[in-house]
């Protein structure tokens, strides 16, 4: 089965729940590898990049539990050092962007670790200078084999360093967070990610003994400890699927309830949505869209055109940006998406502009979006999900289209969202899983 098959134009009705944040999922996994004793993990997603991580933490000789739907334990008392050599690791590894965090908890630990060149989306560079020259002023050093496009770190003692990075990543903030927990001094971090997901990071570490202050700020300081015990911790909801079912109940004129959305970690996700015009009502953590005929796209307060863009946190998240173009197709009005962090993310509006979409892509990272204000609908087309997030944008333009559409590779929908076929049809969608082969 490795496509989709909608019929759109289906109102939807009914409360849907998000699942847990995949990209908090991918880096409390690694940081299990911190310590020996047990570390309980709940709304853990059922997703196809969570699971690869978790098998790939077996295969290195971790102990997996999964004793009930969305919860995992681990136990890592037990690692292999050799398999990370072996050309399984490698091929394993290379699908998964998020096996880059594996590295600060075997420095921590091991004093060594290898990193493969990144694999998932391909949504533009993604370097890995912020990981490497960190854990270099860390006393890494490092070698990388062209061959085999494998990064090989190795270190007698980690040591506190005061450290500016010259990006906020968020997988590379966390990274050098685990690396530091453990490492001999104190470690400072300025112009560190701050998003819920590192904040997360940060706590659970805490829970498990390690000394971390600024959480939430910018500038963190680590403390290194000699030993880090075992926890119990709680995933928050996925933002990024809170965004997309806002946008969903949008485009298909539908009254959707998301329940358990953990509103406070939010930050401008449910502005921005406003801005274009989408009501909706906040209750307790519970997100409330009422059916809308018609939403209008705001403009500034000079009167000028609206302009998204994603920006490090506490800006708007760069994984919504998908779903601000695809909602907009049908809004009244012109906004402007400016997708600053990745050249290829837009990639995928050929697909919107077949249905029927008014887009001019201005350059790889700029799209003007003119909506058509549900007065041409979009039609359903046969298309390929280029990546995750487009992926969804594209099932959404499909739902809210008239006639029958195809998203080939779904594998990609997959690698993010937990069983969203299964989760849309019990609000009314009408989604297909085929085997066009």
């Amino acid at each position: 089965m490795n496509a989709f098959e909608i019929r759109g134009g289906n109102p939807l009705k009914g409360e849907i729940t998000p699942q847990g944040a995949k990209n908090e999922a991918l880096q409390v996994l690694c940081a299990a590898l911190l310590t020996d004793e047990r570390v309980t993990l709940t709304n853990v997603p059922d997703i196809v990049d969570v699971n690869t991580l978790i098998e790939l933490l077996a295969d290195m000789g971790v102990k997996v539990e999964r004793p009930s739907p969305n919860t995992v334990i681990l136990q890592a008392d037990n690692i292999d050092p050799d398999y990370f050599t072996t050309h399984a690791f490698k091929k394993k590894s290379g699908k998964l962007r998020g096996t880059v965090m594996l590295a600060g908890p075997l420095l921590a630990r091991f004093r060594k670790a290898y990193i493969p060149q990144p694999g998932g989306d391909k949504i533009g560079r993604r370097r890995l200078d912020t990981h490497i020259r960190g854990f270099e002023r860390m006393g890494v050093d490092f070698v990388y084999d062209i061959d085999n496009q494998m990064f090989s770190l190795d270190t007698d003692q980690l040591k506190g360093v005061k450290i500016l990075m010259e990006e906020p990543s968020v997988t590379g903030t966390a990274n050098i967070i685990m690396a530091a927990t453990m490492a001999e001094g104190t470690t400072t971090i300025y112009n560190a990610a701050c998003e819920p997901y590192v904040q997360q990071l940060c706590r659970m570490l805490i829970s498990m003994g390690a000394n971390i202050s600024g959480v939430s700020s910018n500038l963190l300081v680590i403390e290194g400890v000699a030993k880090l015990g075992g926890c119990e911790h709680r995933l928050l909801a996925d933002m990024i699927e809170v965004g997309s079912f806002i946008g969903l109940a949008a485009m298909t004129q539908s009254e959707i309830t998301i329940k358990n959305c953990d509103v406070a970690q939010l930050g401008l996700i449910p502005d921005i949505f406003q801005r274009l015009g989408i009501e909706l009502t906040i209750t307790g953590d519970d997100i409330y869209i009422p059916a809308q005929e018609h939403y209008r796209i705001q403009k500034f307060i000079d009167g000028s055109i609206l302009t998204v863009y994603d920006h490090p946190w506490p800006g708007f998240t760069p994984d919504l940006l998908s779903i601000v173009l695809v909602v907009a197709t049908q809004a009244k009005g012109t906004v402007l998406v400016h997708q600053k962090m990745f050249e290829s993310r837009l990639f995928f509006v050929d697909k919107l502009i077949e249905m029927g979409a008014q887009i001019v892509l201005c350059d790889p990272h700029r799209a003007v979006v003119i909506g058509l204000d549900k007065q041409v609908m979009l039609r359903g087309i046969n298309m390929v999900s280029p990546d995750i997030r487009a992926g969804v944008a594209l099932l959404i333009a499909a739902l809210s289209a008239q006639g029958k559409s195809i998203i080939q590779n779904i594998n990609q929908i997959d690698r993010g969202y937990e069983r969203i076929d299964e989760r849309l049809n019990a609000l009314g969608a009408d989604i297909k899983r085929v085997n066009l082969s």
